[in-house]
């Protein structure tokens, strides 16, 4: 072979590789997939020219009873995509969107995938899924706007309770570091399924506080986003403990005392360490779920400490397993901290729930407990269950009725 014909093989080549190299740079397909459409119904595509069966998940679907350990449950509903051409499936929703965050996954002949034209994607406890935002999520505070922004930083404290150091994730609202003005504190608290990272990841915390901050609905705060497993040092993947699979509630060690018990050393750090006003009327504490269990606790634990109450989707009045069985006094011995509690005064204690949710029962019948003695609080019931979608709503509410 001569050798111009080998130079040119060789641009051939080089030529090729770069083409290559581009296509995996950019993502190779052309296909925007999920497309929202000028109606706000939502056109997704998959390419599998070999697959017999694609379909789509995802709670912009309607739900579906789910058979679990722990009871039925709504789930994501299922729709069947439509094979075109050269492999390419499509499915539209039938139905505009309302505003708010969606979560979705492709299923290809069984085996559950991410969508290849979508790089956005969040963690719920051991699942990844695709996210997109329709119109900015519920009243447009989902979404980045131009605004002001304040500052979301992982720190880690001491906690000796737990006999170690722990993560935690503080939002700063905007003009923090540049002031010196002090700020009330709002004790932000996750689910079973959840750690530090969630309210910022599934619950648009810094989102809707930018939003509500810059449109002057909600005073300028620091929200303290900790860790409620007390068996995890922190999110799986950020501490020592490696890159565990997670799991709802569990953890690679036994936890040494209660998330109640050592909130005292959560308080102590940041009441150090950042510039917060240090008295009950600038103290908030909310949580969802096993959060919304553990703000009932901690602040009845913690009786004079909190003006603020926030209990999402979770019965208040709770009682305490002790060496694996029911404690028969733990109810008894709630009540009386509430009592107390209510003693002490508090500007607002705010209960919400959906209508479907598997804990609603539970939230109605702490309900009448606490009016037996005539506790005072605000319920809010919305439709809807156990999901994101209702407790990111939820904090749209809440967040604007502190420290007034």
């Amino acid at each position: 072979m001569s050798m111009k014909k080998l130079l040119l093989l060789a641009v051939v080549v080089i030529l090729s590789n770069y083409a290559y190299a581009q296509q995996a740079l950019w993502g190779g397909q052309e296909i925007v997939s999920p497309e929202i459409n000028p109606d706000n119904t939502v056109t997704f595509r998959y390419v599998a020219p070999k697959a017999i069966r694609v379909q789509v998940t995802g709670d912009f679907l309607p739900s579906e009873k789910v058979q679990t350990p722990m009871g039925e449950f709504d789930g994501p509903g299922f729709a069947d995509l439509v094979e075109g051409e050269n492999g390419l499936w499509e499915f539209t929703t039938p139905f505009s969107l309302t505003p708010e965050l969606y979560s979705y996954s492709f299923i290809v002949d069984g085996l559950k995938t991410h969508d290849p034209n979508n790089v956005y994607q969040i963690r719920d406890v051991a699942s990844v899924t695709n996210i997109f935002i329709m119109n900015d999520g519920r009243d447009g505070l989902y979404g980045v706007k131009d605004v002001p922004h304040g500052s979301v930083t992982r720190r880690w404290y001491d906690s000796p309770g737990l006999q170690c150091q722990r993560r935690i994730t503080i939002y700063t609202p905007p003009g923090y570091e540049n002031s010196n003005q002090s700020y009330p504190v709002f004790y932000l608290l996750h689910g079973s399924g959840g750690d530090e990272e969630a309210w910022i990841a599934l619950g648009r915390a810094s989102q809707i506080l930018d939003n509500l901050i810059a449109q002057g609905k909600a005073k300028p705060m620091i929200v303290v986003m900790p860790n409620g497993h007390t068996q995890n040092p922190a999110a799986p993947g950020e501490s020592s403990h490696g890159f565990f699979k997670p799991r709802m509630g569990g953890g690679p060690r036994e936890a040494v005392a209660s998330m109640e018990d050592t909130f005292g050393d959560i308080l102590k750090f940041v009441e150090s360490n950042y510039r917060v006003k240090k008295n009950k009327a600038n103290r908030a504490v909310a949580g969802l779920s096993m959060g919304g269990m553990h703000s009932s606790r901690i602040s009845a634990q913690y009786p004079n400490t909190f003006d603020y109450i926030g209990i999402f989707s979770a019965p208040p009045v709770v009682t305490t397993m002790r060496s694996g069985n029911q404690d028969p006094n733990a109810e008894k011995e709630f009540m009386k901290k509430l009592e107390t509690q209510k003693k002490n005064g508090y500007k607002l204690y705010w209960i919400a729930c959906g209508n479907t949710d598997f804990l609603y029962n539970g939230v109605i019948e702490s309900m009448k407990k606490m009016d037996e003695i005539n506790f005072p609080y605000v319920y809010r019931e919305s439709s809807g269950g156990h999901t994101w979608d209702n407790w990111r709503i939820y904090l749209t509410e809440f967040a604007p009725m502190l420290f007034k």
